[in-house]
């Protein structure tokens, strides 16, 4: 019986503690503005999950020595979600079940976003992806943002440099085979075939996986005269590797994922003349890039790619949106997120659509004398 009645009382203090987190609920319960980052801190994508929380430590201070937010200042709680769907997941129970955090930044790829995502609609707890760019991640919740863009616009203008400008017109295909990578691979064949190529053989890939040599060679027995590749800048140099080794002499496009010095670091030789797209490029000279990146370069004496610019994006964005709100509350948070128009980024102008995607624009790089240059 005493079992029984200790039961009761701790559903009680559950249900008690937990409902005014639901619906979009006021969430504030200290003096400062309290963020979570989700990002693979540990993992093949650690390089990006590390520059994700190096920029929103960079933007955090900034904000902070420029008064905070709202006249508070900002703290930062860092999840390590590994790359794994299921960490990410278990990053937003702990997220959402504290009463502190206003809003939650990240993940960092779509798997993970998207299995975290129930859990934040749940709890009415803003989720600000920098880099998720699925199709049906903002959409799958009026919680859910993303600023990269969407694989419905990175795709056609891949697939149209492909065909108008590198000149290919038979491409094989190599993508990682998670949520991300099939919808890659499916928005360009989609825009690649539309402008008249042709895609001779579409294959896939685990995660984990680090020989590629037998999957290469089928591709090449296609006759492919090019080989797009959706996957992110490890794979993509050791893709690219055992691809020389072969001697399959063939230009190599992808997508954003593939811009990051570690990419060359890795590929080397085998990765010259490689192309990739991005919205963010180190050496512009717009004044606002060349701030961030003198002082991103400062503070950790490496230079940022794409992805660590648009999780500072992220961060900025959100620091706005808090502040046009003039409440932590959740869902003015999510209704000023939403109202954004022409929020000047570091990676381009942010305007979320309906469905709360941004519209990005891209530019062409490919790897020159082993370095990153604007492809025209």
């Amino acid at each position: 019986m005493r079992d029984g009645l200790r039961l009761i009382m701790v559903v009680f203090l559950v249900l008690t503690f937990a409902l005014p987190l639901m619906a979009g609920g006021a969430r504030e319960a200290d003096d400062t503005i309290h963020v979570a980052l989700s990002a693979p801190i540990t993992g093949d994508w650690s390089e990006f999950g590390v520059n994700f929380r190096r920029s929103v430590e960079l933007a955090i201070g900034e904000l902070n020595e420029q008064g905070g937010i709202l006249g508070r200042q900002v703290r930062l709680s860092v999840g390590d979600t590994q790359g794994n769907p299921q960490q990410a997941a278990t990053l937003a129970q702990q997220w959402t079940s504290d009463p502190t955090i206003v809003a939650q930044i990240g993940p960092f790829a779509s798997g993970p976003a998207m299995a975290s995502q129930p859990i934040y609609d749940a709890a009415g707890m803003v989720q600000l992806s920098p880099t998720a760019s699925h199709t049906e991640y903002a959409g799958g919740s009026r919680w859910s943002f993303g600023i990269v863009g969407t694989q419905a616009g990175e795709g056609p203008f891949n697939a149209d440099y492909a065909y108008n400008k590198i000149g290919i017109r038979n491409i094989a295909i190599l993508h990682i085979n998670n949520d991300w990578g099939i919808d890659t691979a499916e928005f360009f064949t989609r825009a690649f075939e539309d402008l008249g190529g042709t895609v001779t053989r579409t294959e896939f890939y685990f995660e984990g996986e680090s020989d590629f040599t037998a999957v290469l060679a089928s591709l090449r027995e296609t006759g492919a005269d090019g080989l797009f590749i959706a996957s992110f800048y490890n794979d993509g140099a050791a893709i690219n590797i055992q691809r020389a080794r072969l001697g399959w002499d063939v230009p190599v496009i992808g997508p954003t994922s593939l811009y990051s010095p570690q990419l060359i670091a890795l590929g080397g030789e085998a990765v010259e003349g490689l192309y990739t797209g991005t919205g963010f490029f180190t050496p512009d000279p717009d004044p606002a890039v060349r701030t961030y990146v003198e002082a991103f370069e400062a503070a950790y004496g490496a230079l940022p790619n794409f992805h660590a610019a648009l999780a500072y994006d992220a961060m900025m964005l959100l620091a706005n949106a808090i502040e046009r709100a003039g409440s932590t509350e959740s869902e003015a948070i999510r209704s000023a997120l939403a109202e954004t128009a022409d929020f000047p980024g570091l990676t381009g102008s942010i305007t979320f659509t309906p469905q709360g995607d941004a519209v990005k624009g891209y530019r062409m790089l490919r790897i020159r004398d082993g370095e990153f240059v604007i492809y025209e």
